[in-house]
């Protein structure tokens, strides 16, 4: 049984099915059951239960069976959720995240960043210099930016996931 307490774990779900989606997951009966009882059970509307199952089932983290009525020929999906998957699905995540930023902080070394006083925009140089260094919202006299800052945070960020 995995602890839904856990921050990761948690964080992880939210971003996956949304807190509607926790609470569905926190609140499911146990064993398989249908998307209706489980509507039912947690007091979570039915398109939302069906949209979070469905999500699940994508992630690994629910199982489906289908089962057919021999007299009516209706289909009835039964649900269980499986979380034993969970640990992969994160280490796939974070192996994701590292890659995004070794892209990103690979992008901030290679450019020459530019921003308006004001905040308004943020431009590599060649986007500066078609705008001749003026911001294109307010006017202003576009300013360098030292990224060095964030580029040592995207590091330390990098080396800190790679040794977790």
């Amino acid at each position: 049984m995995i602890d839904l307490n856990d921050p990761v774990i948690r964080g992880y779900l939210i971003r996956l099915v949304g807190e509607e989606g926790l609470a569905m997951i926190e609140k499911m009966p146990e064993g398989e059951v249908t998307d209706e009882q489980i509507a039912q059970a947690t007091g979570i509307l039915l398109n939302i239960v069906r949209r979070t199952l469905f999500i699940l089932n994508e992630n690994k983290l629910a199982v489906c069976r289908r089962e057919r009525d021999a007299s009516s020929g209706w289909l009835t999906y039964l649900w269980t959720l499986d979380m034993s998957d969970i640990e992969k699905q994160l280490l796939k995540e974070k192996k994701k995240l590292i890659k995004n930023l070794k892209v990103r902080k690979e992008f901030e070394e290679n450019n020459v960043f530019y921003v308006c006083p004001e905040g308004c925009t943020r431009m590599d140089f060649k986007q500066a210099a078609d705008c001749v260094f003026m911001c294109p919202e307010c006017g202003e006299d576009m300013i360098y930016q030292d990224n060095s800052s964030f580029i040592h945070l995207m590091k330390a960020r990098i080396k800190e996931l790679e040794n977790r």
